[in-house]
């Protein structure tokens, strides 16, 4: 019961703060704003979303094929969108769907738990690592331009590195062979959930056999984290620049990491503070707000439907392997 209400009160909360932003800004503009774009240009934004999926999906796809179980990249893709269904309209910083991903491929393809536990894991910690660091420069550099006025202190760019400390040590210590989570669990004594360490003593052992025997694969995986960042960039101008708003490098790194901030507040997609972190961005940096509401509805219509699409996969996959004998 205490749950739920929890629940719903994200929910509201969520819907507050998207109707205080809706109201202080013009509809008929945004209408105007959304019905000035072609569809050429609708074209090119999806395309390129998809060259970004494909290289989110390469990734846990390399790492896979490093660990031994060389999966089909389609079926992937359609488990990968399943996961970022569960993450989208979970509340919180876009997790929740990893337990998801383990399940297909586990279920589907027979791949060991631990395995699939060790695939997942890595391609978390490379995530956290690009995003984290894209974010850390992504202030310094509005701090140091001062895009966005006195409105970030300084301390944001220090604990957003700080933040990028525990992915990166965590990598390098499965690096160089070792189980730092098994070790953990281990000192905190917790032999009541003997099952879990062990799976988490698998999963770490294959990460630590991926890196030694076949590191290839990782940086392979890490090298396509970059690409994916450099088309997500790309799809962002595209996006800005077909709604009338022409951006500096700067203000487009400034303008996407307040939307990269803003999903990692604890509402179901960042609902409400995507669209506050947009307008208040673009009016800073002396754009119509507008655009900034129209930016937001574009980026909402992409994921909303990804999300969906990737539940409906999901939802269909898992009815498959429960039904069978």
């Amino acid at each position: 019961m205490k749950k739920r209400f929890w629940q719903i009160g994200i929910w509201i909360v969520a819907m507050a703060a998207l109707w205080l932003v809706v109201r202080s800004v013009p509809l008929d503009a945004v209408v105007q704003t959304l019905t000035a774009l072609h569809g050429w240009q609708l074209g090119v934004l999806a395309l390129l979303n998809v060259l970004v999926l494909l290289t989110l999906n390469g990734r846990w796809w390399l790492l896979l094929r490093g660990l031994g179980h060389g999966l089909p990249f389609g079926s992937l893709l359609g488990h990968r969108l399943a996961a970022f269904g569960v993450s989208y309209f979970t509340p919180g910083p876009q997790f929740g769907g990893e337990p998801v991903q383990v399940l297909l491929v586990e279920r589907q393809h027979a791949v060991p738990r631990a395995t699939a536990i060790a695939a997942v894991s890595l391609d978390k910690t490379v995530e956290l690592l690009l995003n984290l660091g894209f974010l850390a420069l992504g202030v310094m550099l509005v701090l140091q331009r001062g895009l966005l006025g006195a409105a970030l202190a300084g301390g944001t760019a220090v604990w957003l590195l700080l933040l990028l400390l525990p992915p990166s040590l965590y990598l390098w210590l499965i690096w160089r062979g070792r189980r730092p989570v098994t070790r953990l669990l281990h000192w905190l004594k917790i032999t009541r959930l003997g099952q879990v360490v062990t799976a988490v003593s698998r999963s770490e052992a294959q990460m630590n056999s991926l890196c030694q025997q076949n590191p290839g694969f990782l940086l392979a995986a890490i090298g396509v984290s970059g690409l994916s960042w450099l088309l997500m960039i790309a799809e962002f101008y595209l996006m800005a620049s077909f709604l009338g708003v022409p951006l500096t490098l700067g203000q487009l790194i400034a303008l996407l990491t307040a939307a990269r901030v803003a999903f990692l507040l604890p509402l179901p997609g960042g609902l409400g503070t995507l669209e506050a972190s947009q307008v208040w961005a673009l009016s800073v940096m002396g754009f119509n707000p507008a655009a900034g509401i129209s930016l937001s509805l574009l980026i909402r219509l992409r994921d909303v439907t990804l999300g969906l699409l990737g539940l409906w996969w999901g939802g269909q996959r898992l009815k498959l392997v429960w039904q069978r004998p």
